[in-house]
């Protein structure tokens, strides 16, 4: 007869059921199972991490084969460098002296040139010094000679100033004599003119003044106007009997007719901007024809 587990007594020493194989409780095998399992994947995991640790420790151990070799290598490059080194440092001794000899003996043989150049030089230079001096008095000679022609030359030309300060002086004196016989009179505007030149002469004798610009012109009878000093011009009649004339101008593109003008009068007009009036003054009077000249303020 099997007891149950709640109909044993908890105060007294268990026993096995008769019949019962191996004498232990079956949750022990089953601990005892799992403890197995656990100690069997415990010892892949540890095998599997001792394999990987090996693998990293043999690559390790490759790499460092590797840098080994190489240091290796790289010492044995230093040592033939350092042969190699010395050997052209040896090397460019040997061509630093030579080429010292060389500079010497060259910079010996330029000196040498140079004072036998210099030697050449001063002994070329003394000849020609006496050459220049024998040369240099005779071009004194002839100096001296040309300096008396040249004097002769001057008094004569000195002459020839006077003569020309006394025809200056007697032309100055012929100026002003004509300015002062020049006059002054009232335009056809009822404006007082500048000076009025009744011929070539006293024209002149305006223009070097210099107070207006003068325009000459000889207008004839024609279809078309003339050009004067900016001024178009275009005569229409002449009255040789009484010395008259009618003519028409134009500026600043107005027409303006002057009709019945005298010889030697004043005829005025203003242009745009001009604070006195141009004038023009008719000297000689003929058929179909006038000659006088255009006074414009500068």
């Amino acid at each position: 007869m099997s007891i149950s587990p709640n109909q044993a007594d908890f105060g007294n020493e268990w026993r096995p059921e008769p019949g019962g194989g191996g004498g232990r409780p079956r949750w022990f095998t089953a601990f005892l199972l799992v403890a197995l399992i656990a100690l069997f994947g415990a010892t892949a995991y540890l095998v599997t991490e001792m394999r990987l640790t090996r693998a990293v420790v043999d690559k390790a151990n490759q790499k460092l084969q590797t840098h080994e070799e190489q240091i290796a290598k790289l010492e044995g490059s230093v040592i033939r460098t350092s042969k190699q080194a010395e050997e052209n440092i040896s090397a460019l001794r040997g061509e630093v002296s030579t080429t010292r000899g060389q500079i010497n003996t060259a910079t010996r043989q330029v000196e040498t040139q140079v004072l036998s150049k210099a030697q050449q030089i001063a002994e070329k230079l003394s000849a020609e010094q006496k050459a220049a001096a024998a040369k240099f008095g005779g071009e004194v000679e002839q100096l001296k000679a040309a300096t008396g022609a040249t004097e002769s030359k001057l008094g004569s030309l000195t002459g020839e100033v006077s003569g020309v300060k006394t025809d200056i002086s007697s032309t100055k004196e012929q100026l002003q004599k004509t300015i002062a016989e020049l006059k002054s009179v009232r335009g056809d505007l009822g404006v007082q003119s500048g000076l009025i030149a009744t011929n070539s002469s006293e024209l002149t004798a305006l223009r070097r003044l210099g107070d207006r610009n003068y325009f000459e012109f000889d207008l004839r009878k024609t279809k078309q106007p003339q050009r004067v000093g900016g001024i178009s011009l275009k005569l229409k009649t002449t009255d040789t009997r009484r010395n008259r004339f009618t003519m028409e101008l134009i500026a600043d593109d107005k027409l303006t007719e002057k009709k019945d003008r005298t010889i030697n009068e004043p005829v005025q007009f203003y242009v745009a901007k001009a604070k006195i009036p141009y004038e023009i003054v008719v000297n000689q009077i003929a058929k179909d024809r006038i000659v006088g000249y255009l006074a414009a303020p500068k």
